[in-house]
C-alpha cells in the first residue's frame, strides 16, 4: 500500500475507536486499536521489503560460476579464495596458490595455472624433475630477505648478487705497484697487471620449520608473514655466522660441509696474522689497541660502509668501557643511528654472529656473496603429530675479497 492509503485507513480506524470509546463500548474499542497496531506492522513490513528490493536492484550481481569448490556443511568449511573481481597481476595469483599449497586448500583454475607454470619453468631452468620443490613467490622471498637483514646488520651491509650457478669475481692484486711519472727520455717500467679471483661455487643451506596445524588456520597474509619470519630466523643465523667464522670449502681430510668463508676465519689463517690485534683480561682493550686495528685497514675502506661489529656482551663489557684519561668513554650510545652507538667516527653494530670478536671493516666492499639459487620450499605433513614441516632450501656462497678491508680484535 502507499503511504497515503496507509494514513487514510489508519485515520478511519482511529475515528471508529474514538466513537466506540465515547459510546462506552470499550471492548470493541480495544479490538479496533489492535487493528490499528496490525496496520502499522503491515506498513512497516512492506516498507522494509521495498527498501531491500531497491538495494538488491542497485547491487552488483555475484557470478557464482567462478566458485570451483563445493559448498559444504560442517564445522570447518573449506574457504574458497576465488576472486569475484579481476586479479591485476600474476604475482597475486601465485601468492594465493602458494598459500593454498602450503595449507592444503584448493586453488582456482587461474591460480593453479600460474602456480604450475612458475614451478615448471623453474624446474626446467635448474634441470630437476622433482615435484616436491616449489618456488616461493617474490613477495614472500622479499619478506624473508628483509627479515634476515633486519636481524643481522652484517647481511644488510653485504651487497648480494643473484647469479645462477658458479660465479667468478675478479679482484685487484694488492701487490701491484703504482704507475710512475716519466719524461720523454725515460723508458716505461714494465709491470704485469695481476688479478686475483674469488670463486663462489655455492653451498647448500636447508633449514626446516615445524608448524602445528592450528597455525595453518591463520589468515593468508598473517600465515605467510609468520612462515617468512620463521624461515628468516633460521636461515639468517646460519648465513650471518658464516660471514664471520664460516670455514669455506673442505680440503682433503676435512670433515665439515662446504660453507661460505668468513672474515674472521680468513684473518686468523693469514700468515703472521697482520690484520689481528689481541687483548686479554690481564692485557685489557685500550684506546691504542683499537687505533692500531684501525691503522691496519687499507685507506679507502674506512669510508662509507665501514662499521664496527660485535655482539651485545662485547659491546657493553669491552667497547663501552674503553675510557680516556678523563674517565669518559669513547663509545657514544646512539640507537637512532645505523647501530647502537658510534666509536671513532664509525657506527657500532650489534651482531650476534660476531660471537665475542670485534671486527672492524667494510663488508660492502671487502666481501662478496652470491645467491646461486634463491629460496625454494619443500613441505611434509606429519599426521600423528598434526604438524607440517616446511624446509627452505637455497644455494649461497660468500668469500673475502680482500683482507685489507678488515681488522680483527679478539680476546685470547
Amino acid at each position: 500500500m502507499t503511504k497515503e492509503q496507509y494514513l487514510k485507513m489508519r485515520n478511519e480506524l482511529l475515528a471508529e475507536v474514538d466513537g466506540l470509546i465515547n459510546g462506552g463500548d470499550v471492548e470493541n474499542a480495544n479490538t479496533k486499536m489492535a487493528e490499528v497496531t496490525a496496520l502499522d506492522n503491515q506498513f512497516e513490513a512492506e516498507r522494509t521489503a521495498q527498501a531491500n528490493a531497491a538495494a538488491l536492484r542497485g547491487a552488483p550481481v555475484v557470478n557464482l560460476s567462478s566458485v570451483t569448490a563445493p559448498l559444504m556443511d560442517g564445522p570447518e568449511p573449506i574457504p574458497v579464495f576465488a576472486s569475484f573481481g579481476n586479479v591485476t597481476t600474476e604475482a597475486e595469483l601465485h601468492e594465493r596458490a602458494f598459500y593454498n599449497f602450503m595449507v592444503n586448500r584448493p586453488s582456482t583454475p587461474e591460480e593453479k595455472a600460474v602456480f604450475d607454470q612458475v614451478n615448471t619453468d623453474y624446474r626446467n631452468a635448474v634441470q630437476t624433475a622433482t615435484d616436491h620443490q616449489v618456488v616461493i613467490p617474490e613477495t614472500v622471498t622479499a619478506k624473508i630477505w628483509q627479515e634476515i637483514a633486519d636481524a643481522h646488520p652484517v647481511l644488510q651491509d653485504i651487497f648480494k648478487t643473484f647469479v645462477p650457478g658458479d660465479l667468478t669475481l675478479i679482484k685487484d692484486d694488492d701487490s701491484i705497484t703504482d704507475a710512475e711519472w716519466i719524461d720523454e727520455a725515460t723508458s716505461a717500467e714494465g709491470d704485469d697487471v695481476g688479478f686475483g679471483t674469488v670463486e663462489l661455487t655455492g653451498c647448500e643451506l636447508p633449514k626446516a620449520v615445524d608448524v602445528s596445524w592450528k597455525i595453518k588456520k591463520m589468515a593468508m597474509s598473517d600465515f605467510l608473514n609468520y612462515i617468512a619470519r620463521k624461515i628468516a630466523e633460521k636461515m639468517g643465523n646460519a648465513i650471518a655466522k658464516s660471514t664471520f667464522t664460516g670455514k669455506g670449502k673442505p680440503g682433503e681430510g676435512d670433515t665439515f660441509k662446504a660453507q661460505p668463508k668468513g672474515v674472521v676465519t680468513a684473518l686468523n689463517a693469514e700468515a703472521g696474522t697482520p690484520q689481528v690485534i689481541t687483548f686479554a683480561t690481564a692485557d685489557p682493550l685500550t684506546y691504542k689497541k683499537i687505533t692500531s686495528a684501525l691503522a691496519k685497514i687499507k685507506s679507502g675502506y674506512l669510508g662509507s660502509g665501514a662499521a664496527i661489529y660485535a655482539d651485545n656482551a662485547t659491546i657493553w663489557n669491552e667497547l663501552a668501557n674503553v675510557l680516556n684519561e678523563m674517565g669518559n668513554p669513547y663509545f657514544v650510545p646512539d640507537p637512532t643511528g645505523a647501530g647502537v652507538g658510534r666509536m671513532f667516527g664509525l657506527p657500532v653494530k650489534e651482531e650476534a654472529a660476531a660471537e665475542g670478536n670485534i671486527l672492524i671493516g667494510n663488508y660492502g666492499r671487502g666481501y662478496a656473496m652470491n645467491v646461486n639459487q634463491d629460496i625454494t620450499l619443500y613441505q611434509e605433513d606429519h599426521i600423528k603429530a598434526r604438524t607440517t614441516t616446511y624446509m627452505s632450501y637455497s644455494i649461497i656462497d660468500g668469500d673475502v675479497v680482500t683482507n685489507k678491508a678488515f681488522a680483527l680484535i679478539k680476546k685470547v
